[in-house]
């Protein structure tokens, strides 16, 4: 059986103060927490010198979000969350091999994932022993060996997975990918299938592509952002410094998410003196609309109602009409019906649903209709529900009404997690590869790639609890703490899974989940020299905006014992793939400038002359199409799509007898990693162990503040998930919707609970019950604490 773990926490748990609504985000609370996580890492002078050359044209790329850089960075080009990050990564704390002489697996698994990853960087290889449930140093050509060895007698080798973080740069993920279909599969899942896959499988079928339309110039000069689902100031912190401008010159945030977020409330820039001279920092958002969860659809909608019966008003009255219809008569496709379904909607359905009033929506529609020029943003509050992709189309629907689409300071704009998440996907990591990059590919190394589609992130869940699994391959990330349905997955890998390996900087939870033979491959960071056969090596990301820059390393190595990701992939190729193969691993891997050639070479429109350009100040910008208004979908137009012909497909019933549960992250958190266990933004100190519920839905379950409950989810498998020990904080949440932090509470979501067409995982819509924990619960939860 796995082994329940749960978060450790502080005897000093706060939460839930009344200094929450009234103090900005970012300021200086800001400034101190980047202080106090440099110093809690050691690194108050080597990571305050690194700061000054992240997201500089001669120094490293963020580790942490896919925002984008200015053309003209700024002196301190880095936000609160991009300085944890790099004080995490280059904390002097090390895992040496004697740290894993005094600690077994199993003792390892009680421990928290914050304690797991705050043990500091590994420096060495490691091979799992069954004997002693020890691991163990190994020296990098016998892991190699043991590995390829374990590959070429796998008989059938679709039964191996390939997963990709979005931290891997270009160049390791495209000789990844290149190393899996050498070997023979399509079998990529990657961090997008948990995030923006919704995007990526919805956009293309409204706008011809899959990435945002924007680019950075497009913030700095448009009238109005519209946000859904998002919560920038922690997910993507730099992006509030654009806020902060759209607002000084008298644009509006408009804001749609069931949790009222501290940043998008009030945020003090703390790059701007005059801000950090006001106590409570400016507004950012003009109407800050709290929708249910699930509810996004209707409330788009009835924007939609709103803004088409203006223009038909506008019509009858012989007035300038609201829609763009130069712009929807030459472009798009599906106006008419689309018109119609919003015409036809009941004011009450879309109220119930979207639990806003009717004069809420009417005044953001009203702000949408006054704007020039509109952005719409959207975070996975939106893709990470049952029907995201629907929801992701009725924000272009919105869009396209006006012709905010391929115009200055207009656009789409998901906004992308992990720093490459989105690069990864460019140079070939996706299970379902057109026809076009694998016959490219296959004459560019001449090789014979296989064209059956492969397993996604669901679908790799699914096999391993099928049995259908031998070998897992993680290049970076947390995989087997990031899924869903996290206790059922974990106990079936200890339990079939032939070999696990695992290519990391720290120590996580996933390496405690492992094959019979396991192996820990510690990789450089991005902020640590990479030097190749005497040189210097530059990497290269793909932002959220389809801008590329390269990226190069700062400082030493963390062990003289790690390799890079590229190193690695190369090593495990070699030592698995027949010898005669035409491709020269070591050569690729002495040169990045080599793999970007070949990257070029496959891809040889995007990325024409590809190492020139990534040596220009601010990199160069891949061509977006819709950008341009060329519509590459089948109607050759941009489609206005929607879901059928009711309101309810999509939508969250706002039924009494269970919660729809978001699973978030904290301030003091990037994906599974866990900083500390303060959300500052949520005034939490303390604790992760917490649910969000609204005081009245507190009071009609008889509960109080502070008690301890359990969720069970709610799901139609007939498969019990529950996980305990969660303490009531009463928060501004809508009734019926209830929060708590991830990955904690990943237990809770069945790998079905996803959206039907991208197979993204709904952890933003978790149908769940909330019960109050007995005394002899809670005693042994208390207990488990107390000698965690």
């Amino acid at each position: 059986m796995v082994k329940k773990h749960t978060a450790h926490q502080s005897n000093a748990q706060v939460y839930g103060s009344q200094d929450a609504g009234t103090s900005p985000g970012g300021g200086w609370l800001a400034l101190k927490a980047v202080e106090e996580h440099m110093f809690r890492q050691q690194v108050p002078f080597t990571g305050n010198r690194l700061m000054l050359a992240m997201n500089k044209h001669t120094g490293f790329k963020c580790p942490s979000c896919a925002w984008p850089d200015p053309v003209r960075p700024a002196m301190a080009e880095f936000c609160e969350n991009g300085a944890k990050a790099v004080a995490w990564e280059t904390t002097r704390k090390r895992v040496r091999p004697e740290f894993f002489e005094r600690h077994t697996v199993t003792e390892l698994s009680s421990w928290s994932d914050h304690e797991l990853e705050s043990q500091g960087r590994l420096t060495h290889p490691m091979r799992y022993n069954a004997d002693t449930d020890k691991y163990e140093a190994v020296d990098w050509e016998t892991a190699f060996r043991e590995i390829g060895e374990s590959l070429k007698s796998q008989e059938d080798p679709w039964r191996v997975q390939l997963y990709t973080s979005g931290h891997a740069p270009n160049e390791s993920a495209f000789m990844f990918q290149l190393f899996g279909r050498m070997y023979g599969i399509n079998n990529f899942p990657d961090c997008s299938n948990m995030c923006h896959e919704t995007t990526t499988v919805s956009l293309p079928e409204s706008l011809g592509v899959g990435k945002a339309t924007t680019t950075l110039d497009d913030f700095d000069h448009t009238d109005a952002v519209f946000i859904f689902g998002q919560n920038t100031g922690t997910n993507s912190p730099r992006m509030m410094g654009n806020l902060h401008e759209l607002v000084g010159r008298g644009g509006a945030v408009v804001t749609f998410n069931p949790l009222r977020e501290k940043a998008l409330v009030r945020f003090a820039n703390p790059q701007s003196p005059m801000d950090m001279l006001k106590p409570s920092g400016t507004t950012i958002s003009s109407q800050y609309h709290q929708v249910r969860i699930g509810g996004d659809i209707a409330a788009i909608q009835g924007m939609c109602k709103v803004i088409i019966e203006a223009d038909d008003r506008a019509q009858a009255r012989g007035e300038k009409r609201v829609l763009d219809h130069e712009f929807i008569e030459a472009h798009t496709h599906g106006l008419e019906v689309f018109a119609d379904h919003c015409r036809a909607l009941d004011w009450e359905r879309i109220k119930r649903h979207s639990g806003l009033t009717r004069e809420a929506i009417e005044a953001a529609a009203e702000v949408y209709m006054t704007a020039e020029r509109v952005i719409c943003c959207w975070g996975m509050g939106i893709t990470q529900q049952t029907h995201g992709g629907d929801g992701v189309q009725q924000i272009v629907n919105l869009l396209l009404l006006r012709g905010n689409i391929g115009r200055r300071g207009t656009g789409a704009c998901p906004v992308r997690g992990h720093s490459n998440v989105q690069g990864d996907r460019t140079v070939g990591i996706y299970q379902k590869p057109t026809e076009a990059f694998l016959s490219q590919l296959d004459k560019v190394f001449d090789i014979e790639s296989p064209r059956r589609h492969g397993d996604d992130v669901a679908a790799c869940c699914e096999s391993i609890l099928a049995g259908g699994v031998d070998t897992f391959i993680g290049l970076g990330g947390n995989f087997f703490r990031a899924i869903p349905d996290i206790d059922r997955v974990a106990e079936k890998t200890l339990n079939t899974l032939k070999m696990t390996v695992q290519i990391s900087t720290k120590l996580n939870r996933s390496h405690l989940i492992h094959g019979k033979k396991a192996f820990i491959l510690p990789c450089l960071a991005r902020t640590e020299k990479d030097i190749q056969a005497g040189i210097l090596q530059t990497v290269t990301l793909e932002d959220g905006m389809s801008n590329v820059n390269g990226s190069t390393g700062q400082i030493d190595p963390a062990s003289p014992y790690l390799k890079s990701e590229v190193a690695i992939i190369a090593g495990m190729a070699r030592a698995t793939l027949p010898p005669h193969t035409k491709v020269d691993w070591e050569w690729l891997s002495e040169d990045y400038a080599r793999i970007r050639d070949r990257i070029e070479a496959v891809f040889p429109d995007m990325f024409k002359n590809y190492n020139d350009r990534v040596g220009e100040p601010g990199g160069f910008h891949l061509y977006n199409a819709a950008r341009e208004r060329v519509w590459e979908t089948d109607s050759g137009r941009a489609n206005f799509l929607f879901p059928g012909d009711t309101l309810d497909t999509g939508m969250t019933s706002p039924k009494a007898d269970y919660f729809q549960l978001i699973t978030t992250r904290g301030h003091d958190q990037f994906n599974t990693t866990v900083y500390s266990l303060d959300d500052r933004y949520r005034d939490v100190y303390g604790t992760r162990m917490v649910v969000m519920m609204n005081p009245a839905d507190i009071e009609r379950l008889g509960l109080e503040e502070g008690n301890l409950i359990e969720f069970r989810a709610v799901a139609e498998d007939g498969i019990e998930r529950h996980v305990s020990g969660f303490r009531i904080m009463p928060y501004d949440v809508p009734q019926g919707c209830a929060a708590a932090y991830y990955p904690e509470t990943n237990g809770l979501i069945p790998i079905a609970n996803r959206d039907e067409r991208s197979h993204t995982i709904a952890a933003k819509s978790v149908p769940v019950t909330i019960h109050l924990m007995d005394t002899e619960q809670v005693q042994q939860q208390t207990g488990m604490l107390a000698t965690a």
